[in-house]
């Protein structure tokens, strides 16, 4: 983990581009805060949120990583180009550099038109000088650049390596931790008869969501706070980019009130806010569904996931893990590619806000700088 945050630290150099450097520096802060807070985690609940901040700090870390990769990869072909270009005038300033290093023979120093035209030219070499100098020092420049950054790729490709089973590892120990969690507040007691019967008897989101206090035993009252305020401001659930947003049609020709994100393998999916498990487990088409009430009439509906995390009836705080996105292994490339940064995001996660009996836009609620 301290190798990963010392190469995004590097990453994160005078070279990087001013967006990829912050997060690397960013992520390599996260990643040394995860590691104290979870030496310091004692009970069980502590570990869960140690070990979702590790996920995270692991998540961001490895994306800025593969950012500044990308960006170094591309730097070095644009200098290697360029050199490659170059090569007939590298060849004539060396060979230019080279006899004005040497010492000058003395017939070297006499001039056909005399002292007159010695001393002319003289005055030519001396302007000139300079400019060759200059151009010296830019390639040595760019070569020093390109030799840093294929150093620079090497090691943190390594690291890269080392980074993708350390989150594996952490994810391994999340699921565990989860799993010894008991100290959670139960809002209600799910009805598992109900609850069958309730999924059997409607084919759509939009009806199974309208009976979902039916599944509900001994229900409490919320003493959740609102969040209205927050409208607009809340965290993505995932690390991904938006794929399509409310009200777009996909490729098979089918249109839904949600955004779906594209998002790498086994990316942590945590609830934006504290929030109540509505349901938790298989739904229609959508896979495993978590379904969250921060407020009510508030429902969040996560889709797509491959491992679901809690049971409904229990109030999680927020950032707390409600699961994990599928994909066979990491599926994450340790060499990234330069062609863009949706490469390797394999996985989607649909995400549906319902306020009241109605859909509304879920980028009313969550915050996002990327389309």
């Amino acid at each position: 983990m301290r190798r990963l945050a010392l190469i995004l630290t590097l990453l994160a150099g005078p070279a990087a581009a001013q967006n990829p450097a912050e997060a690397a520096r960013a992520a390599a802060k996260a990643l040394e805060a995860a590691s104290v807070q979870l030496d310091a985690a004692d009970s069980a609940r502590d570990r869960v949120r140690a070990l979702t901040g590790t996920v995270k700090a692991y998540e961001s870390g490895l994306a800025a990583m593969r950012e500044g990769l990308r960006d170094a990869a591309i730097r070095e072909t644009e200098l290697t180009r360029r050199l490659q270009s170059q090569e007939g005038e590298i060849a004539q300033l060396l060979g230019v550099l080279s006899s004005m290093g040497g010492r000058a023979a003395p017939a070297a120093m006499l001039h056909p038109q005399g002292p007159v035209g010695a001393a002319r030219a003289g005055m030519m070499l001396a302007s000139v000088t300079p400019g060759l100098t200059a151009e010296a020092q830019r390639l040595r420049a760019d070569l020093d650049e390109v030799s840093a950054l294929r150093a620079l790729q090497q090691s943190a490709a390594e690291t890269l390596q080392e980074g993708l089973a350390g989150v594996q590892q952490a994810r391994t120990d999340l699921s565990q931790a989860v799993a010894d969690r008991t100290d959670l507040p139960m809002r209600f007691t799910e009805d598992p008869v109900k609850t069958a019967i309730l999924i059997a008897a409607t084919e759509t989101l939009e009806g199974f969501a309208s009976g979902l206090s039916e599944i509900a035993d001994n229900e409490l009252l919320t003493n959740l706070p609102p969040i209205d305020d927050r409208k607009g401001v809340l965290e993505l659930p995932v690390q991904g980019q938006i794929l399509r947003r409310a009200g777009e049609t996909d490729a098979a020709g089918v249109t839904r009130p949600g955004i779906v994100i594209a998002t790498r393998s086994q990316a942590l999916v945590t609830t934006p806010t504290a929030a109540t498990v509505r349901y938790s487990g298989p739904l229609l088409d959508y896979g495993l569904v978590t379904i969250l009430e921060p407020q009510p009439d508030l429902l969040f509906v996560l889709a797509g996931l491959d491992t679901v995390y809690g049971r409904a009836g229990e109030v999680l705080p927020e950032g707390s893990p409600v699961g994990l996105m599928g994909g066979g292994g990491e599926g994450d490339n340790p060499s990234p590619s330069v062609d863009g940064g949706g490469a390797g995001r394999t996985e989607t996660l649909y995400i549906e806000v319902r306020q009241g009996d109605a859909p509304v836009d879920p980028l009313s609620w969550f915050a996002t700088d990327k389309g």
